[in-house]
């Protein structure tokens, strides 16, 4: 068992190409143990955003603070905010934006242990 607070857990920048001023944390990794997800924290700065890009492995978000978007595959703009729940199926393209001049969009990601 392990519990512990998204404070602790060391946050570090993005750096993939194409992201800008977004950082993760990894509360809950395989090296704890977790026998299928790993859970992901992204905080995107105002102005910043995720790569726009795919993987083969579905996700699962949760907005837990701000507002922003959430960009398809199309280049449509998908409005998301605090309490919206999203799942991203494998391969499709998807990109966070923050909406917000002045406060980060905070995101829970839940993620196969493999892709953490």
């Amino acid at each position: 068992m392990k519990i512990t607070s998204l404070d602790k857990v060391e946050k570090v920048k993005m750096d993939m190409e194409g992201a800008k001023d977004a950082f993760k944390q990894v509360p809950i990794a395989k090296a704890d143990g977790t026998p299928s997800f790993s859970v992901r924290v992204f905080t995107i700065e105002p102005g910043g955003h995720t790569p726009y890009h795919t993987h083969p492995f579905e996700h699962i978000n949760y907005v837990i603070d701000g507002q922003g978007a959430l960009v398809t595959e199309t280049g449509e703009e998908k409005p998301v905010q605090k309490g919206s729940f999203v799942l991203v199926l494998p391969n499709e393209k998807h990109q966070y934006r923050n909406a917000l001049p002045d406060r980060p969009l905070v995101i829970i990601c839940a993620v196969p242990k493999e892709y953490e």
